[in-house]
C-alpha cells in the first residue's frame, strides 16, 4: 500500500503541475484568444523559418549517439533517438522507458550489450554536464552585456551548476584514472543519487562502484578518442533546440528590443535544467511555465511570449511523437538488415 502511494502521488503532482499551468497560469499570463490571433498574424517567411529550425532540430538527435557508438549509422541513430525520445514522453517510466527502448532497438540491430550501455552512459553524462553548463554561460553573458541585474534565479542555478559540473567531471575523470578510484567514486555518486532520488519519493539507483568500475574498462578508450566529436555533437543538439526557440519569439512579435540573445538564452539554460528533473513526461508544464514567466520578466509581451513557447513547444515534442510512432512500426526492418552485416565492418559513421 505504501509502495502503491509513492507511485500514485508524483503521478498526480505531476498531473496536477500540467493541469495547474495550462488551465490556470498560461491564461493569467495571456489570454489564450490574444496568443492566437498572435499566431494567425505569422507570416509565410516565418513558418519556413520555424520548419526550417524543427527540421535542423531533429537531424541533429543522431550524431552524439553515432559518436558513442562506433558502427551506428546516420539512419538508424535518427530512429533510434526519435523512437526512444517518443516512448519517454507519453509512457509512465518516462527516462526509464526510453532507454529501455534505446537498449532493445540496439540490441536487436546487432550491437553488444557493453557497448550500448557505454553509449547510454556517455550520451546522458555529456547532456547532463550541457545542462548544468548553460546556466553558468548565460549568466556570464547577461553581465558582459550590462544585465546582471537580472539574474537571481539564474545565478543560483549557475552556482549548482558550477559545483554540480565540477564534481562531475572530477568524478568523471578520476573514474578513468584507476579501477580503484572508479568504484570509489561510483559508490559515492549512487548514495548520493539515492540520497536525491528519495528526496523526489522514487527509489535508490540500481548502481554503484562496480557500474562505475565495468563502465571504466570499457569506455577509457573511446572517450580518449571521441570526445571531442561527443562533445561537438552534443551542442550542436541542444543549441539546435535553441534555435527553434529563438526562431519562434522573433517570428511571433517578441523582439531583440523586449527579449535580447542573451536573455532568452539565459530563459532557455534555466528551463533546460528544471526540465531536466524527472517531474512530469519531457518537462510538460515545468518548461512552459518556466520560459513564460522568465521570458516575460525580461521584458517580453505576454502574448507574444506565451504563443511563441507554445508554438516552441509544439515544434520541439510533436514531430518527435509523430516520428518516433511511425519509427515504432517501421525500425524492425532497418534492424534486420543491420543485424545481417557483423557491426565490426560497418563504417564507422562517427567520422
Amino acid at each position: 500500500m505504501r509502495k502503491n502511494r509513492k507511485r500514485i502521488l508524483p503521478a498526480a503532482l505531476g498531473i496536477g503541475l500540467v493541469v495547474a499551468t495550462f488551465f490556470f497560469l498560461l491564461p493569467k499570463i495571456a489570454d489564450y484568444e490574444d496568443v492566437w490571433d498572435v499566431v494567425q498574424d505569422l507570416s509565410w517567411p516565418w513558418i519556413v523559418a520555424l520548419l526550417a529550425a524543427t527540421a535542423l532540430n531533429l537531424v541533429t538527435f543522431a550524431p552524439p549517439w553515432m559518436a558513442a557508438l562506433p558502427g551506428l549509422r546516420f539512419i538508424q541513430a535518427l530512429e533510434l533517438t526519435q523512437a526512444s525520445t517518443a516512448v519517454s514522453m507519453v509512457v509512465p517510466g518516462g527516462p526509464a522507458a526510453g532507454i529501455a527502448t534505446s537498449f532493445t532497438m540496439l540490441q536487436r540491430s546487432g550491437f553488444k550489450r557493453r557497448s550500448i550501455t557505454r553509449a547510454l552512459t556517455l550520451t546522458a553524462l555529456w547532456n547532463q554536464f550541457l545542462n548544468f553548463l548553460y546556466p553558468v554561460v548565460a549568466v556570464f553573458a547577461l553581465t558582459i552585456s550590462g544585465e546582471g541585474e537580472k539574474t537571481a534565479l539564474l545565478a543560483t542555478a549557475a552556482f549548482i551548476g558550477v559545483a554540480a559540473l565540477g564534481v562531475g567531471i572530477t568524478g568523471f575523470v578520476l573514474a578513468l584514472t584507476s579501477g580503484r578510484l572508479a568504484h570509489d567514486v561510483g559508490n559515492l555518486a549512487a548514495r548520493l543519487a539515492s540520497w536525491a532520488m528519495g528526496k523526489l519519493r522514487r527509489g535508490p539507483v540500481g548502481w554503484g562502484g562496480e557500474s562505475f568500475e565495468r563502465f571504466r574498462n570499457s569506455a577509457g578508450e573511446l572517450v580518449r578518442k571521441r570526445w571531442h566529436l561527443l562533445t561537438l555533437a552534443s551542442l550542436a543538439g541542444s543549441l539546435s533546440v535553441f534555435a527553434v526557440l529563438l526562431v519562434s519569439l522573433r517570428a511571433l512579435d517578441v523582439a531583440a528590443s523586449q527579449v535580447s540573445l542573451s536573455e532568452a538564452f539565459a530563459a532557455w539554460a534555466l528551463a533546460r535544467l528544471l526540465g531536466s528533473i524527472p517531474i512530469t513526461p519531457g518537462g510538460i508544464g515545468v518548461v512552459e511555465l518556466a520560459l513564460t514567466s522568465t521570458l516575460v520578466a525580461f521584458g517580453g509581451n505576454n502574448a507574444g511570449v506565451v504563443a511563441a513557447v507554445l508554438v516552441f513547444r509544439f515544434l520541439t515534442m510533436v514531430p518527435t511523437l509523430v516520428f518516433g510512432l511511425v519509427v515504432a512500426g517501421t525500425w524492425r526492418r532497418h534492424a534486420r538488415a543491420a543485424a545481417a552485416q557483423p557491426v565490426g565492418t560497418m563504417p564507422d559513421a562517427g567520422h
